[in-house]
């Protein structure tokens, strides 16, 4: 009687291990089936990438060449914009300074023609005076109003009696002995030279000293 008793009475360890070995083999069951989703569907996703048409890659390669090009045409236009614009400061630059030039020089030329007006007035038959000494001092006056515009234009003369030799400003025309003016310097001035500010226009004709 015993023995029937026990196989029909499971113990309660027996009860709680066996509802452990259901649900682990359910869980087990649950997991198996999610590794087989999660496998199809990567294999779908293959065989979709797989089957996607070949052309569609060059599509976006020919995309990203149209915008290069675009850049390109784009940067070019720009590029001949700048130079037609830089073209036109050139001009206008050449132009300007043309301009300032022969305004300058037409200013200059107006006092100049104001010199050439007393000349002739100085020799007209009607003015002509019979006192050479009158008549000297006429001219004097007219070379001071001719010098002092060329002056204030900027012109300088150079005068370098008794200077030491430059060949930068003076031209030597020949060495002759001198007692007072020591080698190496001016003796005399054949023809002054001028300058224009720092420029140098014409250099002075000299004869320079050898010494004693």
């Amino acid at each position: 009687m015993a023995e029937d008793k026990n196989e029909q009475e499971p113990t309660a360890e027996e009860k709680a291990k066996f509802e452990q070995d259901v649900l682990k083999a359910a869980e087990d069951a649950m997991n198996t089936d999610e590794r087989r989703e999660t496998r199809d569907e990567s294999e779908k996703s293959a065989e979709a990438a797989a089957e996607q048409p070949a052309d569609q890659a060059p599509e976006s390669t020919e995309s990203a060449e149209d915008v290069l090009k675009a850049e390109l045409a784009a940067a070019n236009d720009r590029n001949l914009r700048l130079m037609a614009e830089f073209d036109n400061f050139r001009r206008r630059s050449a132009k300007e300074q043309l301009e300032l030039i022969e305004t300058a020089n037409g200013k200059l030329l107006e006092k100049l023609s104001e010199v050439q007006d007393n000349f002739e007035r100085a020799f007209a038959s009607e003015n002509k005076a019979k006192d050479l000494e009158a008549f000297e001092k006429g001219m004097q006056m007219i070379y001071n109003q001719f010098a002092k515009i060329l002056t204030d234009a900027g012109l300088e003369q150079i005068d370098p009696t008794g200077a030491e030799f430059d060949p930068n400003c003076h031209e030597a025309l020949m060495q002759q002995p001198s007692e007072t003016i020591p080698e190496g310097h001016v003796v005399t001035v054949f023809q002054k030279g001028y300058k224009l500010k720092n420029k140098i226009l014409k250099t002075a004709k000299v004869i320079v000293s050898s010494g004693k």
